[in-house]
């Protein structure tokens, strides 16, 4: 296939001519400013050249180039810093031309907090948080299987501050053996810290020296004749041993991630295996945007580029197969870890065994995938038959309102595609301004501010329109569409079946008629999930907004509170329900709170008479 590798607009020579053999990084722009494609190179005249020639190229590629408008580069020192720059871009922009490591979820942890009595548990979210982070693991799975074995061995608690400083008795942990109850002092200070020491080395993955530890204690209780406190140890050496020999590498502590890719067509697989300090952490599949044209290989090297800009690298990673550029990401893994970070691509022995069961593993997960995004071809297909689309739509939108009588109110969009939900492009409205519970007048307005933004920026518009409701809401998005002079969008109602029974909904059509396909049919259940998502989603945000609007105005009905000391008595208890828990001796000891005004709070969050003090505003 032969085509002119350049858009009119653009002269790729005339730009390369001027380009210098320095490492760096280059950015290829559409006509409207966007990014088609960003890459590395260790001689930027040279890579970039090789876009230009003569030489044959994939249609993906010459696809690429008939859309470029303008190229941007940057010089930089190394060619590892020209990889580091890379994947900050491709985060940044997303590029339509480049494998795109999609994974929308923080990774989990196991935290320690920094407390007179620190808690452990599980975390996701942000990294700042106060205290120790282990991790991060690959799945949720393994964060709760680790600390299920720590709880039992430690008995550390997992409470939050608002239940723990409330507790007048132990909970359900303590009588399972799970926790020391420290909330209620039936633990000492010295020996829960000791317990949090030998904690922390586990999770180090210093079990020998921790097991030593514990043999010595152990062999020291039995000569004291305390044969009950001797049994405990025995017990604990005993459970740490069992772990050990189910996840222990090598016989030795092992720091590495084994990763394979398995690829169908344009659809990939890379599947990670974790080890830390010795412990098996499980694997985790991740399924890379590709663009059709890349081979495993290139898919891999993306996706460790991009995958370890985000994660701490562990010192060997294992792959199922050599690299072209292996040798400058290992150089720039360094670089970033200080520490030496190798790949390695031809192993034996355990790790071997390993690459084996990560491929397996790579294979499984992309059969499922690949069967699930069948059945969702299949749902989308059922559809398009079933609305008389053509073709199939590319994108739905769907729109649900959500309230409590009338408060709090949040509308929802959520985006699906062909290959199932677009999270990224979900949207929450608050709607303000309008007669509390009116569903129409809250349709209305967030449809509104969706198209009107739309319109406005030339943004994207759906194929499908789906409303949660009856012909009132319909109505409502066909005039705000009209309004706005939006064609080409068609909008379908879902309306609730007969006693709300979940397969028997009546789709409402824009010509008028009624449709009920039944449970059976693949492209009603494809609506139900779509218009499901869309009320988890509203749900969730109200719920969110309700609860803070809730906890703000209590507050702030109480003569004397202000933004400051309402936020020393959310943060001291924890929120508003360990605050309504504490005594007026209690809400007395927070900073800025007398004796009167703590009267006050209690009777108000209580529902008693008090007399009308006076205390001036924080």
């Amino acid at each position: 296939m032969s085509a002119k590798p350049t858009s009119s607009a653009f002269d790729g020579k005339a730009f390369v001519a001027r380009l210098s053999t320095a490492p760096g990084v280059y950015r290829m722009l559409a006509a409207d400013g966007s990014m088609l494609y960003v890459g590395k190179a260790g001689a930027l005249k040279k890579r970039v050249a090789s876009y230009f020639n003569n030489a044959p190229k994939s249609p993906r590629t010459l696809a690429m180039l008939a859309q470029v408008a303008s190229m941007e580069v940057t010089v930089t020192r190394t060619e590892g810093e020209a990889l580091l720059l890379e994947n900050q871009l491709i985060k940044a922009h997303r590029p339509r031309y480049n494998v795109m490591l999609r994974d929308d979820k923080s990774y989990p942890y196991a935290l320690l907090t920094s407390e007179q009595w620190p808690r452990l548990a599980f975390h996701r979210g942000a990294l700042g948080v106060p205290g120790r982070l282990f991790g991060p693991y690959p799945s949720a799975w393994a964060v709760r299987e680790t600390l299920g074995a720590m709880h039992k061995l430690f008995r550390l608690r997992s409470c939050e501050d608002s239940v723990f400083r409330n507790r007048s008795r132990p909970c359900l942990q303590y009588q399972i053996g799970r926790c020391s109850a420290p909330c209620v002092g039936l633990v000492d200070e010295t020996d829960y810290a000791d317990a949090v020491r030998r904690a922390t080395l586990f999770l180090e993955g210093r079990s020998d020296e921790l097991n030593a530890e514990l043999a010595r204690e152990m062999e020291a209780a039995a000569e004291r004749l305390e044969f009950e406190q001797a049994a405990r140890l025995r017990d604990m050496v005993a459970t740490l041993r069992r772990i050990q020999a189910r996840q222990y590498v090598d016989g030795k502590a092992a720091d590495l991630d084994v990763l394979a890719v398995a690829m169908r067509g344009s659809t990939a697989c890379v599947l990670l295996l974790a080890f830390r300090d010795g412990r098996n952490l499980g694997t985790r599949a991740f399924f890379p945007r590709t663009n059709g044209e890349e081979s495993a290989a290139e898919v891999l090297s993306a996706f460790v580029s991009q995958y370890y800009a985000e994660q701490p690298a562990p010192r060997e990673i294992v792959l199922d197969r050599e690299l072209d550029d292996a040798e400058l990401i290992e150089q720039a893994l360094s670089e970033e870890a200080g520490r030496r970070v190798q790949l390695k691509s031809s192993v034996r022995g355990d790790r071997a065994g390993y690459l084996d069961l990560a491929r397996n593993n790579a294979a499984i997960a992309l059969d499922g995938h690949l069967d699930s995004q069948a059945a969702q071809a299949m749902r989308m297909e059922s559809l398009r038959t079933l609305l008389g689309l053509d073709p199939p739509p590319q994108r739905i939108e769907c729109f649900d309102i959500s309230h409590t009588m009338g408060e709090a109110t949040v509308a929802s969009c959520v985006v699906f595609g062909p290959e199932g939900a677009i999270r990224g492009q979900y949207r929450r409205f608050n709607i303000a301004g309008i007669t509390p519970g009116d569903d129409f007048a809250a349709m209305h307005q967030a449809l509104e501010r969706r198209f009107r933004r739309a319109v406005e920026q030339d943004g994207m518009l759906p194929d499908l329109l789906l409303i949660d409701g009856g012909a009132g809401q319909v109505a409502q998005a066909n005039a705000v569409l009209g309004d706005l002079g939006v064609s080409g969008v068609m909008v379908v109602g879902v309306a609730k079946g007969e006693e709300r029974r979940a397969g028997h909904e009546a789709l409402l059509l824009p010509d008028g008629r009624e449709l009920r396909p039944g449970p059976d049919s693949p492209g009603l259940q494809l609506v139900q999930q779509v218009r499901d998502e869309a009320h988890r989603f509203a749900i969730t945000g109200h719920r969110g907004r309700r609860q803070k609007a809730r906890v703000t105005s209590r507050l702030e009905d109480i003569p004397g509170i202000g933004p400051r000391r309402r936020a020393n008595l959310l943060r001291h208890f924890g929120g508003l329900a360990g605050l309504k828990a504490a005594g007026i001796e209690e809400i007395a000891g927070v900073e800025g709170v007398n004796a009167a005004l703590a009267a006050r709070i209690y009777a108000a969050l209580h529902g008693l008479e008090t007399k009308d003090d006076t205390d001036g505003k924080a």
